[in-house]
């Protein structure tokens, strides 16, 4: 009787996780399409310049970082599908609001608030649609084990990341009207796909927070995190635009080969964990990814800025899904939303400020100095790892792997 119990159990956990996998993947082509858009419609359509396109970004980064801890909080004591349910919504509204009003410039950021348009990568990162991602992975802690949860971190992102390359390639045969349409409509389908998914809720008390010395360490790692994602990730289409012209044709083609290598690369983080650990994971990965980073804007030849930017994100996010299953290991069961969500508004808010600083130097033509401050800020965050969790750098031997 157990074991029948325990079966159907993990047949009704199975049925939800592919659920949420759909919901993924219509947000993720959508999120896709409008990364390619948006910054073609205020550069080249309405010819706004890139400072602008900072003020945009930032304002959304912003607003997303205060939507994610609202929400977060909100999953810990409400519960996680109800919460779901209404943050998803906000991503066909902002799309809406472009395809209607997309020549008034408060509007455009209105839209861009309320969905999120940040560009600091992908939904994992708090780019498109990115407030709904700390409800979505307090989903996988309720729906999963322990030891199944990197990888099933890995593989929906992963899965989020393909689809999201494949909204970037399709993009550039739609205009951008017809994008933000399209990016309505599969948001609409997505926010449908979850109506089924049931959770058996751990809420906490608003009024304790027992974690928050762990809470405070991934804190104060992901303000740095942030600082230097918002400093580089929103501005390198933008970065091809202005130093090679690239016309959208062709930049949503290089948008999906790189989206194509860095969603493979998340599903090496299983393999990461195991061999190498949490701590050193995020060190050899971003510290490469920092090194490329760095000589990006030295060598101005399109084949090598391409071949960087190809696999430039690959490395920042490849032990993503280490540390996101790192987080909710250490931190108390009925706290993962609000952990998730404190990480994410410290994080986006230091990248708000980050993506300020490279429009305004973009802006000035002083395109290499936001790639060299990465690279600095970069070092001293990977310090801190190994300062905050490098003796309990964990390396997982167990089932869950790929």
């Amino acid at each position: 009787m157990i074991a029948m119990t325990t079966t159907i159990a993990k047949n009704v956990s199975r049925k939800y996780i592919i659920l949420l996998t759909i919901f993924r993947v219509f947000r993720s082509v959508s999120a896709g399409m409008i990364n390619i858009a948006f910054p073609y419609l205020v550069l080249t359509k309405l010819n706004l310049g890139s400072l602008m396109l900072g003020l945009m970004y930032t304002s959304a980064t912003v607003a997303t970082a205060i939507f994610g801890l609202a929400f977060g909080f909100m999953t810990d004591i409400y519960g996680r599908k109800e919460t779901l349910f209404i943050v998803s919504l906000m991503l066909p509204l902002s799309s809406l609001l472009i395809f209607l009003y997309s020549n008034n410039l408060i509007v455009l950021f209105i839209a861009a608030m309320i969905g999120g348009y940040s560009a600091t990568g992908s939904l994992a990162g708090g780019g498109i649609g990115g407030a709904a991602q700390p409800i979505q992975n307090a989903l996988i802690v309720d729906l999963t084990s322990p030891e199944q949860r990197t990888y099933y971190f890995s593989l929906l992102t992963f899965i989020a990341g393909i689809t999201s390359a494949f909204g970037s390639l399709i993009a550039k045969i739609f205009t951008i009207d017809e994008i933000f349409l399209i990016a309505t409509l599969f948001s609409i389908i997505s926010v449908i796909v979850i109506l089924p998914i049931k959770t058996n809720n751990v809420k906490g008390k608003i009024s304790k927070l027992e974690s928050k010395i762990i809470i405070g360490k991934f804190t104060l790692t992901g303000i740095l995190n942030g600082f230097t994602q918002g400093l580089i990730t929103p501005f390198l289409i933008p970065f091809f635009i202005i130093v090679y012209n690239i016309p959208k044709s062709e930049m949503s083609t290089y948008q999906f080969i790189s989206g194509i290598i860095g969603s493979f690369a998340l599903l090496l983080a299983p393999r990461l964990e195991r061999y190498f650990g949490f701590v050193k994971s995020i060190a050899i990965t971003r510290g490469l990814g920092a090194i490329l980073t760095v000589i990006m804007p030295l060598i101005r030849i399109l084949p090598v800025s391409l071949t960087i930017f190809f696999i430039m994100p690959a490395l920042r996010i490849a032990a993503l899904p280490v540390q996101q299953s790192a987080m909710t290991e250490m931190v108390s069961q009925d706290e993962v939303g609000r952990a998730l969500g404190i990480n994410q508004v410290a994080r986006l808010a230091a990248s708000s400020s980050g993506t300020t600083l490279t429009g305004y130097m973009f802006d000035l033509s002083e395109i290499e100095l936001p790639f060299y401050i990465y690279g600095v800020i970069m070092g001293i965050n990977i310090y801190l790892y190994f300062k905050f969790f490098g003796k309990g750098n964990r390396v997982r031997y167990g089932p869950g792997g790929i």
